[in-house]
């Protein structure tokens, strides 16, 4: 049986990210649905993720996006977090809203473009600088549509100039987190279309550069839990962006679509020691039209419960079963952990956290829905148009 002292530590200790930017209003290529109450400034932003945390207990960071949440006074942003009991987490850069990163940006064949993303990319660097934050996060749209419409080779020595400028500039407390995504919006190729192509070049830029993996940016079928495994045993997992899809990249709830998937990852998690390393555990989610902060709560319950199941696993009795070659015996201990139910054991860790054990129901008693909605009123709501 599992040490549920132990559980209930480790559950205690969970740190979960929250973006910045699921709090604001988001759609599909077609249309993005308004909601009000949404916030207008990245302070706002700050305060409904400070609900988030004051309701699940485990959601002290918050991760931005720049230059959506792009401010005069970036310690003073710092500060404000702080004083509702966040932190600010990722800085997030975006070089694929500009119509000069059409054909690219850090891996554009024009060096002007080139150097116009890098300066972003130094930016970001600042930021971090300003805000204390650790981690830098990647993700480059860049990639082709048509065979020969460039050289696939060429992209990669770029990719690799523009990696190695933005690493030099680190700080010694610093990290790099390189995401990858196998297609959207490059059809043909991608210039970092897989875990493979991102771990080759952390690999190389040394080791402030870890690898992102996002659940949703993965072709059908694949099996995450073993990408995690093996950038685990590398030590070069660096950080999840949780979300769940049932095509490509829906940005949907975590675990929403696949609870069991879920679950297997935070597994493999657990098994390589990861729950009590500096991996980030943060949440990339596009809350469409479901109410954003519930649906954030949600999130972070999901992943929560997940922990809770992976951390219940035998691991004795499977690595016995395991030995014997007992097949169905070693599904067994998995199953068995997976199909419990976790919710009264987080009740209590709740509760002993001195937070309501029944979150999402703390959260419409509160009120806070219905203020946000009264009070903001008029200024332009966070988001992106489609």
């Amino acid at each position: 049986m599992s040490d549920v002292p132990a559980v209930k530590a480790a559950l205690k200790s969970q740190a979960i990210e929250t973006p910045s930017w699921a709090y604001g209003n988001s759609g599909t290529r077609f249309k993005v649905f308004a909601q009000p109450g949404v916030p207008r400034t990245p302070r706002e932003k700050l305060d409904d993720a400070a609900q988030v945390h004051a309701f699940t207990g485990v959601a002290p960071t918050v991760a931005l996006h720049i230059p959506w949440d792009k401010v005069d006074d970036y310690a003073a942003l710092a500060k404000y977090a702080q004083e509702r009991g966040l932190k600010l987490g990722a800085i997030n850069s975006n070089v694929f809203q500009d119509d000069d990163y059409k054909l690219g940006s850090v891996t554009h064949p024009d060096p002007a473009v080139r150097r116009k993303a890098v300066d972003h990319l130094l930016e970001c660097v600042g930021i971090m600088d300003a805000t204390g934050s650790r981690d830098l996060k990647l993700w480059f749209s860049d990639g082709t549509n048509y065979p020969g419409q460039d050289d696939i080779a060429a992209r990669q020595d770029r990719l690799a100039e523009a990696l190695s400028t933005v690493y030099d500039r680190l700080g010694d407390d610093q990290r790099m987190l390189l995401e990858y995504k196998f297609f959207e919006p490059a059809f043909y190729t991608t210039d970092v279309p897989d875990w493979g192509t991102a771990y080759a070049h952390c690999l190389k830029l040394g080791p402030r550069a870890q690898v992102c993996v996002d659940t949703g940016h993965h072709a059908p079928g694949t099996n995450i839990e073993f990408i995690v495994a093996l950038l685990l045993r590398e030590k070069k997992l660096g950080a999840f962006d949780f979300n769940s899809r049932f095509y490509a990249d829906d940005d949907l709830m975590v675990g929403a679509a696949d609870p069991f998937q879920l679950f297997r990852i935070m597994y493999e998690v657990i098994r390589g020691g990861g729950l009590a390393s500096d991996i980030a555990f943060m949440l990339d989610q596009c809350h469409n039209i479901e109410p954003k902060i519930p649906a954030i709560i949600r999130s972070v319950m999901n992943v929560q419960e997940a922990t809770a199941k992976a951390l219940l696993v035998d691991r004795d009795a499977l690595a016995a079963v395991q030995r014997s070659g007992d097949v169905l015996g070693a599904n067994a201990v998995l199953m068995d952990a997976y199909n419990t139910d976790v919710r009264p054991l987080l009740a209590e860790v709740r509760e002993e956290l001195g937070i309501d054990p029944d979150p999402m129901a703390a959260y419409r008693a509160s009120g806070w829905a219905e203020r946000i909605v009264e009070e903001r009123v008029g200024g332009e709501q966070a988001g992106w148009g489609a």
